[in-house]
């Protein structure tokens, strides 16, 4: 009986004693008791986690307590032979396999168990730390949010200020337009009566003209002069045609009446005498001044200015084939490039806020003078046909005009909103044509530095070249457009093939070359109106900004245009296909080209200050 008890609990040797059945029964009770305590206290922290445990754990119970009512009932009955006690044993034997199995899965539970309260432990500490965390976070978006409600009230204030400045420029800006209407009317008025004044100065010098000539004509006319008109008759002797020296003193003292009239008689002729000396070479040539200096008035423009320009006719250009010099020409980036109409001057601009001029001797380019006075950017160079004024275009929504012996521009044309991107001499003397990013195109008095016509295309407007009453223009919504200006509407309209960024007129007026953003040159007929033209294009040839510039050779065979990988591509216009591509020299895009009137020289400029002369020599 003790052997078999020992055996169905595991607890005891083979042979030892079975400890007390009030003993086992006390201590069994006290350990079902603390499970159940630490079961129930880890039923209400961690039931859900734990169902499974408890499942198993409820299992075990049940098996344990079967074994015991079958060892109970065992010790209780006594086998009568030796078979009953066998299948006893084995029974025995199945209940220890079974105990075992249980207790192994008790063994695997609490390590499952230890694991888990591990795991909690780590987030529970991982829970403090982000507690910890969002602590320092909310206190961060408290600081936050204290510096955002000061940075409103900053604003606010700031927007008070805003409001208030706003409101002081708008009543600047209607003071000034009051201003501008005054001076404006002041201007009106001073040239109305610098008017009067000069048709009252010609009338004035009409009259005294007419007043020598009668003065002239009478001295030519050897006019007597007869004392008796200027003596009273009782004066002089009726025998002779002198007067009487002896009554003549005696009148004058018994009278003080006739000695003023002898006086005013004595001054009579002088007078007439005095104005005969308006013949005098002196007074002829203040005259003739005068009229010279009234002839010119307040004018912008000098005699040399008013010559007629010489036709100029290249017979062949070259093809440049070989650079002559390269040279970082500006600061910073360069614009445009222009030769003179004599070859032997060029003139650069840049976004450097200058003008270079550049004198070609012997295939090298020698630094001659610089051009102040623009506060932006150049964005286009013109010379007048006689090369004696340079006009440009800048950023400053304004032109310039400079004369080539001073370094200040003589006049400043002002009134586009937006950048000026382009300005032309017209074929009239003393006006000029300017085209804008605003969309207008104005018509300039140089004489009165005033606009005389304006046109809006509200079209961003690239360039611009003029012919004889005509202006055409291009823009950036792909249109070229003609204007007559005599009647300041436009007449025709080409469609291009993009973005138009330059326009040149061939040396005859009669093609119109324009280079738009979709990589391609356009040459137009202009003695046809029927939109005929040739596009030119090649491989690699890519336009490199909206304001790139192509130009016509001056021998109208020949288009050039740099591109935006540093080359130079030259097409021949009567094949249509590529001349000659120029690499290697330009490390940038190439923003403007120029041909020389000669044909002999070639210049490219790029956007990294570098200006190459080209030549075929």
């Amino acid at each position: 009986m003790a052997v078999v008890t020992a055996n169905a609990r595991g607890v005891s040797p083979r042979g030892s004693r079975p400890p007390a059945p009030g003993a086992g029964g006390r201590s069994e009770e006290s350990w079902k008791g603390h499970i159940i305590r630490e079961l129930k206290h880890r039923d209400l922290s961690q039931h859900a986690m734990f169902q499974d445990l408890i499942r198993f754990y409820t299992q075990l119970l049940e098996k344990t307590s079967l074994t015991k009512g079958l060892l109970s009932s065992a010790a209780r009955c006594p086998p009568a032979g030796g078979a009953p006690l066998s299948s006893l044993q084995q029974q025995s034997i199945q209940l220890k396999k079974t105990t075992g199995e249980l207790a192994y899965q008790v063994v695997e539970l609490t390590q499952q168990i230890k694991i888990k309260d591990g795991v909690l432990e780590e987030q529970h500490a991982r829970l403090l730390q982000e507690q910890r965390c969002l602590s320092r976070v909310s206190d961060a978006h408290q600081e936050l949010q204290a510096q955002v409600e000061q940075v409103q009230g900053q604003n606010t204030v700031l927007k008070v200020e805003y409001d208030t400045l706003l409101e002081q420029q708008r009543a600047a800006e209607a003071k000034l337009r009051q201003e501008t209407v005054r001076g404006e009317e002041l201007l009106a008025k001073v040239m109305k009566r610098k008017n009067q004044a000069a048709a009252r100065m010609n009338s004035h010098n009409e009259r005294r003209s007419r007043a020598r000539e009668a003065t002239q004509a009478a001295a030519r006319s050897k006019v007597n002069l007869d004392r008796s008109a200027v003596h009273p008759p009782s004066s002089t002797s009726p025998s002779s045609g002198f007067s009487n020296s002896s009554s003549a003193p005696s009148s004058r003292s018994t009278s003080p009446k006739n000695e003023k009239r002898d006086a005013s008689t004595e001054r009579k002729p002088m007078r007439l005498v005095r104005s005969a000396s308006v013949t005098s070479p002196r007074i002829l040539t203040s005259i003739k001044e005068l009229f010279d200096r009234k002839r010119r008035g307040h004018s912008v423009c000098s005699q040399e200015e008013d010559l007629v320009s010489p036709v100029r006719i290249c017979v062949s250009a070259r093809v440049p084939a070989r650079a002559l010099q390269v040279l970082d020409a500006h600061e910073q980036d360069i614009n445009a490039v222009r030769f003179s109409s004599s070859s032997d001057l060029l003139a650069t601009g840049g976004t450097d806020k200058v003008i270079k001029l550049w004198e070609v001797r012997a295939g090298l380019l020698t630094h001659r003078g610089t051009l102040d006075g623009s506060t932006e950017g150049i964005t286009c160079i013109e010379f007048d046909p006689m090369g004696f004024r340079i006009l440009a275009a800048s950023y400053s929504k304004a032109a310039m005009l400079w004369q080539l012996g001073d370094s200040v521009p003589k006049v400043t044309l002002t009134g586009h909103s937006r950048k000026v991107t382009a300005a032309r001499f017209s074929s009239i003397t003393h006006q000029v044509v300017t085209g804008s990013a605003d969309g207008t195109i104005r018509l300039w008095d140089l004489r009165r530095a005033a606009c005389l016509q304006s046109r809006n295309v509200a079209k961003y407007c690239s360039d611009l070249v003029c012919s004889e009453n005509c202006i055409i223009s291009g823009h950036y919504d792909g249109q070229i457009r003609a204007w007559d200006s005599r009647v300041a509407s436009c007449v025709q309209v080409f469609p291009a093939q993009g973005k138009v960024t330059s326009l040149d007129l061939s040396s005859d007026h009669c093609q119109l070359l324009s280079c738009c953003r979709d990589d391609c040159l356009q040459l137009f007929d202009l003695r046809r109106w029927s939109n005929e033209r040739v596009t030119f294009r090649a491989d690699g040839f890519k336009c490199g900004s909206d304001s790139t510039k192509a130009v016509i050779s001056p021998d109208c065979c020949y288009l050039a245009a740099g591109s935006a990988d540093g080359a130079v591509y030259i097409w021949n216009v009567s094949t249509g296909k590529l001349e000659t591509r120029l690499p290697d020299k330009h490390s940038s895009s190439i923003s403007a080209v120029s041909w020389s009137l000669s044909g002999e020289y070639f210049v490219s400029v790029d956007k990294s200050k570098r200006a190459v002369l080209w030549s075929d020599m």
